[in-house]
């Protein structure tokens, strides 16, 4: 189903890998980019990756969208778990291009029921782990 505000359609195996994700907890996180007139997913990280390896994986100068699966021990000793969607637009990017990830980002973030916090990022210190940590309490 395309937006009708930009005609990008979010292709269903970023719906299966956002599933497997939420509910099995395959995958550390998922990276999606816009390739045409959809989203597709560009990587996914396998459950030992780290936050580290998730920054790494998105390039400096093109805007993606990702998910991440935070785990994390609250102050009561509790482990628990937040999955973060972020909206990666780095200041390098074409204007095209973060025109159309701006345009496109609420109807494509509707279709993952289940994330819990969402994050803007325009430079890798708005996505630091200290973000992540400071988000997901």
């Amino acid at each position: 189903m395309a937006n009708s505000a930009s005609g990008i359609a979010v292709s269903d195996e970023c719906k299966l890998k956002f599933m497997e994700l939420k509910a099995k907890r395959n995958y550390r996180y998922i990276v999606f980019k816009i390739d045409g007139q959809q989203v597709v997913v560009e990587k996914v990280g396998e459950q030992g990756e780290t936050h580290e390896d998730f920054a790494n994986s998105l390039p400096s100068n093109e805007c993606r969208y990702a998910v991440f699966d935070y785990d994390f021990t609250t102050d009561e000793n509790v482990q628990k778990s937040k999955i973060f969607f972020v909206a990666w637009s780095p200041e390098t990017a074409r204007v095209r291009s973060k025109m159309l990830y701006a345009s496109s980002k609420d109807r494509f973030r509707r279709e993952f029921d289940g994330v819990q916090v969402e994050l803007q990022a325009t430079d890798p210190s708005e996505m630091s782990l200290d973000t992540f940590v400071g988000r997901a309490r």
